[in-house]
């Protein structure tokens, strides 16, 4: 048993995941790897969003690879801008090029189908947008992504999912003009007291300097938000994967009652051939 045929189990269509997966587990039993067998049952049904992710990468290898590279270039650049080595318009550019590698792999999930034949929801399309999201900006989800194995949606928490909002340019960048150079009066302050100047320069230090509190308690809130987010997720998480596991063991039962009524009625048939032999 090398894996294969699990991998293929997440494959197939979303409504044939559990009974192939009880076949396989009574194939591995009637080979005695009871062991194997155990692991089988054990491995959780994808939600639909997962399900769909999954086929992406199984059908999709040049799109999720670009999907990757855009992301590793994102976030290059984000640390590029933060870094003072790269300008926003370098950022907005890879924050565009990572929605449009998001985008093209919606389109295509878009065309797949439910286990019912139906399309799938716009709620189900935007977990699916979130988790390639997450594959492209953070190396621990696109690793589970990329083994086409998914069993739940993902979803970015980081500062990384705000990246394509608009960047403050420099000082410099916004103003076309040249720079004057140092030591040379411009002409208005030829004309400019010095006293004025100097209130002018005091007045401009303080707002820089208001600005710079007000942005250190917006950076503030924002940490304290998505540190609330984070702790939200996660506690969701934990009850989804509580309810994932009693599902399981509400399958592992169903399966061993199943295969209890099949030594059941072999039993018994064989009872009524050695009834008739007699």
């Amino acid at each position: 048993m090398d894996g294969v045929e699990i991998d293929d189990l997440y494959g197939l269509g979303l409504d044939r995941f559990i009974p192939e997966r009880a076949s396989l587990v009574r194939e591995l039993r009637s080979r005695g790897d009871r062991e194997q067998a155990a692991k089988v049952a054990g491995l959780r049904k994808p939600s639909v969003a997962a399900w769909a992710v999954n086929q992406l990468v199984r059908t999709q290898r040049r799109e999720v690879d670009e999907l990757f590279a855009a992301g590793d270039a994102l976030r290059d650049v984000h640390a590029g801008v933060l870094a003072k080595r790269a300008a926003p318009r370098d950022l907005r550019a890879a924050a565009e090029r990572e929605r449009e590698a998001v985008d093209a792999l919606v389109v295509t999930a878009r065309g797949l189908l439910s286990s019912g034949g139906h399309e799938l929801s716009p709620a189900t399309i935007e977990r699916v947008s979130e988790t390639l999201h997450a594959a492209a900006l953070d190396d621990e989800a696109r690793g589970e992504v990329s083994e086409g194995r998914l069993v739940r949606e993902l979803r970015h928490a980081g500062l990384g999912g705000g990246l394509g909002g608009a960047v403050p340019a420099p000082a410099a960048a916004r103003s076309p003009s040249k720079p004057a150079r140092k030591g040379t009066p411009t002409p208005a302050e030829d004309r400019q007291p010095a006293k004025q100047r100097q209130a002018a320069e005091a007045a401009h230090r303080r707002e820089r300097e208001e600005a710079r509190k007000r942005a250190r308690a917006l950076e503030r809130d924002a940490a304290r938000e998505v540190d609330r987010a984070q702790r939200a997720l996660r506690t969701a998480q934990e009850r989804q994967d509580r309810a994932a596991e009693a599902l399981r063991q509400a399958e592992v039962a169903v399966q061993e009652a199943e295969a209890g009524v099949e030594a059941a009625v072999a039993a018994h048939r064989q009872a009524e051939q050695q009834r008739d032999a007699l």
